[in-house]
């Protein structure tokens, strides 16, 4: 019984146990369908990823044989671009030496024209005052048509003179070295010297001429005065040869528009003055109002018979409008006139480097040095001279005026000679820089006329020396040149500047004032400080026996000395109780009789750059110095009252010991 109930116990665990393992092995069995069923999943991913992958690597492929098919091309630009450069590189080293070429082409054209105007200008210069001499028949030993042919001869010569200084403005121009010098231009003093240049032509041509000056005008303008009339001149030439009836009219504005919108320096000036030249004459097609501005041309090639002229009149005034900062703008209608309108801004604004020499000539401090020998002053009395050219070396008396001529165009210098003699001087002839620096020194001249091409030394070099030496630089200098320059050889020293050709007119004024001028005996020279202390001191200081002097303390005494009284040479300082010293330089210079003085500007405080431009503009008759100590102050006025004793030249140790005691009180203070 009981083996039965165990067999049946362990039956009923074996099946138990058959049951456990028979439910583990189902487990297992659904474990491993799951397990096949993801394995199955897996091989179907991988085929679909094999499959993938084998299409990329066929788009792989493919794409690297675009991109090697494109780096070939790409290969074979970069080549072409390399060879392109490798072109363009040949073409810019091409350009720049055809530049290079350019530029010195164009600076040999320079130099050539400039050259050949000296040597047209050079016996032009001769040609124009023996024929005006002859025209003018002083002797009486000519006939009437003989007067006629010399009449002739000036005015033909003067026409070519005319082309010539067009053809010099037009290289200019294109070399960029044409300069402009500031000064302040009075609105009356422009209309009374056109009023004059073109008051004849009207009446000649039958034509009405009126110039107008607005009311609104103010009072001047700030611009280079000699090109602001080369331009209306010009305008007002051309106005008056195409009009055959009717008038021309020139009217001053102050302008707010007109001009282009884009210019610039007309927009950013303060004000604008319009000058705009009316006529009532043939006027100019549209399509030819733009030509007419070219080089060479003229709105109709028949014109230039018709009427004469050379087409280089506007060409010229463009240019220098635009170095002047302004515009010319026309209206034209055929048959019904033209009006040129010329703007410029009221105040032209100098650029610093505008104060320097110019490159083509040197500044004054870098003047060579000169021999040894030369600077010794060796005797010239036998200094070689063209046989049939004598001057008066041989027979110089003390008290005798003379007149020394540095000169190489003998034409010329026997031309001046015959004046200075006619004049009452003895004259003294150098054809050489430095055989006329060497015969100052010796002969001690009354005045110096100075050509500027000279052969050794140029004149340039003879008039630094020559103002750098105690024993001359008080001797007068006329510089005669060819150039323009008028502001350096007044900085330089000069008493004036003639360009060439001369007239004998004006050679005949010059002679006239160095003959006045050394026969006072007395100087005058006028003194403007409102500090009653310094001006005692001062005049102490300048004064002797040969120098009379008069001292003001306002701008208004100052103006009522000058029209009351001659003077040679005026010390001023900027600050007066009554008038800013600009203005009064300015009040001094619109004066035609006053214009020429030299002024010492004398100031105790160091001028500011806007002051400095400012005295710069003043007219290049005005020598502007700025003497900061009392042995400046009497080396400056030494040169403009020139009979100071050699004494007070030389600042001779007793000479400055008076100096010191006279101001020393006062010049610590001051300074």
């Amino acid at each position: 019984m009981l083996n039965t109930i165990a067999a049946s116990m362990r039956t009923e665990e074996l099946l138990k146990q058959s049951q456990s393992l028979a439910e583990e092995l189902q487990t297992q069995q659904t474990e491993l369908t799951g397990t096949n069923q993801r394995l199955e999943q897996q091989a179907r991913s991988l085929k679909a990823s094999e499959d993938l992958l084998k299409n990329q690597q066929e788009q792989l492929q493919q794409t690297n044989e675009e991109l090697q098919e494109k780096a070939e091309l790409l290969a074979l630009q970069n080549r072409e671009v390399e060879r392109k450069n490798q072109e363009i590189e040949q073409a810019r080293r091409s350009l720049e030496e055809k530049a290079e070429q350019l530029a010195l082409s164009s600076k040999y054209k320079s130099e050539f024209l400039a050259n050949m105007s000296h040597e047209l200008r050079t016996p032009l210069n001769s040609l124009l005052i023996l024929a005006r001499l002859l025209s003018e028949n002083s002797e009486g030993t000519l006939t009437a048509k003989q007067v006629e042919y010399a009449h002739t001869v000036y005015t033909s010569g003067n026409d070519l003179l005319g082309l010539i200084n067009d053809i010099l403005d037009l290289a200019k121009i294109e070399s960029g070295t044409m300069s402009v010098e500031i000064e302040p231009t009075s609105f009356v003093d422009l209309r009374h010297h056109l009023d004059r240049v073109f008051r004849q032509v009207a009446q000649d041509r039958q034509l009405g001429f009126q110039i107008h000056l607005n009311e609104t005008l103010p009072r001047t303008l700030y611009t280079d005065s000699k090109r602001l009339q080369q331009v209306l001149k010009n305008l007002l030439s051309n106005a008056f040869k195409f009009t055959e009836r009717g008038e021309v009219t020139l009217e001053i504005t102050l302008a707010t528009q007109g001009w282009s919108h884009d210019h610039q320096t007309l927009n950013q000036a303060d004000g604008v003055i319009a000058f705009a030249v009316s006529d009532t004459g043939i006027g100019i097609a549209p399509d030819k109002q733009q030509v007419i501005f070219e080089a060479f041309q003229q709105a109709d090639g028949t014109t230039s018979r018709r009427y004469g002229g050379t087409g280089l009149g506007l060409s010229i005034s463009r240019e220098i409008t635009r170095l002047l900062g302004g515009e010319i703008r026309l209206t034209s209608e055929l048959g019904r006139g033209s009006t040129f309108t010329l703007y410029l801004p009221q105040t032209y604004l100098v650029r610093q480097e505008s104060l320097d020499y110019p490159a083509s000539t040197p500044a004054p401090d870098r003047v060579p040095a000169l021999p040894t020998a030369l600077s010794q002053a060796a005797p010239v009395l036998h200094a070689p001279l063209p046989i049939d050219l004598e001057d008066d070396r041989e027979a110089i008396q003390p008290g005798d005026r003379t007149l020394l001529i540095i000169e190489d165009d003998l034409n010329f210098a026997r031309i001046l000679l015959d004046l200075a003699r006619e004049q009452g001087f003895k004259g003294l002839v150098a054809t050489r820089g430095n055989v006329g620096l060497a015969m100052a020194q010796q002969f001690k001249p009354t005045a110096i006329m100075l050509d500027l091409r000279l052969p050794i030394l140029d004149g340039w070099t003879v008039l630094d020396r020559l103002k750098h030496d105690v024993a001359t630089r008080h001797i007068p200098v006329y510089i005669m040149s060819v150039e323009e320059g008028l502001q350096r050889c007044l900085r330089q020293g000069a008493i004036a500047c003639l360009q060439k050709p001369i007239s004998s007119d004006v050679l005949l004024n010059a002679l006239a004032r160095i003959r006045e001028f050394v026969d006072r005996p007395v100087k005058a020279l006028l003194i403007v400080e409102d500090n009653e202390l310094q001006r005692q001191s001062m005049a102490e200081l300048i004064g002797n026996a040969d120098v009379d002097i008069t001292t003001v303390g306002t701008g208004a005494e100052a103006l009522a000395a000058l029209n009351a009284g001659r003077f040679d040479c005026i010390v001023l300082d900027l600050v007066l109780p009554d008038v800013d010293g600009f203005e009064l330089i300015e009040q001094i210079k619109q004066s035609p009789e006053l214009g020429y003085l030299p002024i010492v500007i004398y100031t105790g405080t160091e001028l500011t750059p806007s002051e400095e431009i400012q005295l710069r503009r003043i007219s290049d008759t005005i020598i502007i110095k700025d003497a900061r100590s009392p042995e400046q102050l009497l080396d400056e006025t030494a040169l403009f009252c020139t009979a100071f004793s050699p004494t007070c030249l030389h600042l001779s140790n007793k000479c400055w010991n008076k100096c010191n005691r006279v101001i020393r009180s006062w010049w610590v203070k001051r300074c």
